[in-house]
């Protein structure tokens, strides 16, 4: 079965920076664009980066778009999301999400909605 695999996680301190990456196991999709999303405890799960599969397009969450940049592996399904000037606020569990859908909009990128698979998460812990 064809899953997403978050690694990278760990404990930082502020300022410092994270690289996560983002695997497909188990066989391959046809997407049209992969995400990152965060959820910190106690908090909704919201928005982090996306990147259009066919394309150079990438999309940032206001409060991340001058520190994080999300990229793909021109020879692999792997995505990555570099994570600089880390703050406290972005401690939170990191998920990547594939959509597979042909008929999606970038404009729907955002949204949870808009993908179809997701991985576990993984830990990212910023402390002051």
């Amino acid at each position: 079965q064809v899953r997403l695999e978050e690694s990278g996680g760990g404990s930082v301190q502020a300022g410092k920076a994270l690289t996560l990456s983002c695997a497909t196991v188990g066989g391959t999709l046809s997407r049209t664009a992969m995400a990152w999303f965060r959820q910190g405890r106690g908090k909704e799960r919201e928005f982090v980066a996306a990147i259009r599969w066919n394309g150079r397009i990438v999309s940032y969450a206001d409060n991340v778009e001058d520190r994080f940049a999300i990229s793909k592996d021109r020879n692999s399904d792997t995505i990555y999301l570099q994570m600089d000037s880390l703050k406290p606020e972005d401690t939170a569990v990191y998920y990547c999400a594939a959509d597979v859908d042909v008929n999606s909009h970038w404009e729907a990128s955002r949204t949870m909605a808009a993908y179809d698979y997701w991985g576990q998460g993984t830990q990212v812990t910023v402390s002051s």
